[in-house]
This record gives C-alpha cells, structure tokens and sequence, in this order.
C-alpha cells in the first residue's frame, strides 16, 4: 500500500471530522490536516482535536498530502478540483465521499492533472445530523464503503484506498460510477424523497398528534438541505426514474383502497413486508444489524 504519511480532509462537517477521527485511531504516526473555510468550524475543530493541524488555506493543506478527501457538498466538487489541482504532489491520491459519482469522475478527469489519481469513494454511514461537534471516530465500523472505478483510474491507488477504508472498519466494494448513481438513487436518495414527501403532506398542527412510527418514517427528512439538493441535482435521470417507481406503488395502493380490495391491499403490504423481512435478515448475517 501507498505510504500515507499526511491524510487531507477538506470539509469539517460529521463525515470528514469522523474521517480524520478515525485516522488518528487507526493510523499511527499519520498526520491529519483539515481545511475548512468556516472560522467558526476550524475553531470548534481545533478545540475537539479532530485532527493533528487545522489551516485555512485550502492549497497549503493539500501541499504534502499523500491523500486528499472531499467531505463538502458534492457541488462544490469540480471548484475545489480547480482550486487544489496545482498544489497538489505528483502521485497524490484524492477521493471524497459524495453519494453521487458520475459527475464527480468527469470533473476530476477535467480539473486534476494527469499525474493526481481519482477514485471515487462512498462511505455508507453518516445521520441526519451535521457539524463537526457530532464526529465520532467509530462511524465507520460496519459501514459498506463503494469505491467507483473508470477504465483509466490508477489500479494501485485503488488498492491503497481499498486498504485505507477497510482499516477504517469498512467493507469495501468496486463498481462503475453510472452503476453506483442508478442503484443509491434508488436505496439512498429515494428514502430522503419519500420521508420529505411524507411530511411535507402533512399540516403542522396535524403533526402534533404523529406517533413514533412517524417519527421512525420521517427521521431522514431531517438531514441537510443543501446538502440533498446537491445529492439528488447531480443525479437527475436516476432519481427521477426512481420517483417513477414510487407513484407507480402508490396508484396500485390507491387504486386497491379506493376499490375496498381489501386481498390486493393485503398483497401489497404483505409483499413489502417480505422484502423488507430478507434485507433486514440479510444485514444481521453480515453484522451490520445487531438482532
């Protein structure tokens, strides 16, 4: 593997203050440098010690890393490709943890010079809540980790990312970043939708009265704006598809209820209920669910 002697994190939210926490756990004797443009970010993070050093000059943080990592809104992706391309050191290896990879390889492939290597990776971990305050250096233990891969990305950056996530507490996957985009559109971005969707279908003064299975059922609609508009902006077609799906399961459903077919609402529910049966199953085997 690569020798990582200085980790980069840009951006010092919960995923890239978890990142350099869990570096300063699982790495020794490699420096963590976090950049973020925030005064107020780079204040609380230096009293946290999320990381060795916290700057606030973006191309001096990534001057002498061996990896740099995107934690920023995915649409700030291609400007910082732009901004760190000429500060970086030959043979650099940059990745970032958006949820959408399409965009983020074609940018990469047009801002970073030839001799930067590009993976993308996508650590499945996180919450709905944000700041810096909320990393934890054991957000990735258990966590699935896709690292998205074109013909021309760099084979041995590859391996030493593969190496660095697992070492995290990761499992790690391989897959293009146009199949990456089609299925989290569906698992992912489709589940924030439905919960926004869900809440934004209910008054205020009827909320009052929501029980915890609303409140199970919505807790994602409580994650970032910004952040999900930028998630589901950069993958459009797929999201788009997938909302397709949802109305296309919701007419089954208003169409057996308004018909009082009480057997075909049944076979709806009992369908879901088995498919959700096997994945919550399937999880528990590989110990991402505790029973």
């Amino acid at each position: 593997m690569k020798d990582l002697r200085q980790i980069t994190v840009i951006g010092l939210g919960l995923l890239g203050g978890s990142i350099t926490l869990a570096v300063l756990r699982s790495f020794a004797g490699v420096k963590t440098v976090g950049y973020t443009h925030r005064p107020a970010t780079r204040t609380k993070a230096r009293q946290l010690a999320v990381a060795t050093e916290i700057v606030d000059d973006i191309k001096l943080s990534v001057s002498e890393a061996d990896l740099v990592i995107l934690a920023t809104p995915i649409c700030t992706f291609e400007e910082i490709f732009s901004a760190i391309g000429g500060a970086l050191p030959k043979g650099c290896i940059v990745t970032d943890v958006g949820s959408t990879k399409v965009l983020p390889h074609r940018w990469a492939a047009k801002k970073l010079p030839e001799t930067i290597h590009y993976v993308g990776s996508h650590p499945i971990a996180g919450s709905e809540q944000r700041g810096v305050e909320f990393a934890r250096d054991d957000l990735f233990d258990r966590a699935d980790c896709i690292l998205t891969t074109t013909k021309k990305t760099h084979t041995a950056s590859v391996r030493t990312l593969k190496k660095f996530w697992s070492d995290l507490g990761c499992s790690v996957k391989l897959m293009t970043a146009a199949e990456h985009d089609k299925i989290f559109a569906n698992v992912s971005h489709l589940p924030h939708i439905a919960a926004a969707a869900l809440t934004n279908a209910n008054d205020a003064k009827d909320l009052k009265y929501a029980g915890k299975g609303f409140i199970d059922t919505s807790r994602i609609a409580s994650g970032p704006a910004n952040i999900w508009a930028d998630v589901l902006a950069t993958n459009a077609e797929n999201t788009a598809k997938g909302i397709d799906k949802i109305i296309a399961e919701l007419l089954k459903l208003k169409k057996a209820i308004k018909a009082g077919d009480k057997k075909q609402i049944e076979k709806l529910l009992e369908t879901a209920k088995r498919k959700r049966a096997a994945l919550i199953n399937y999880k528990i085997k590989k110990k991402e669910l505790i029973s």
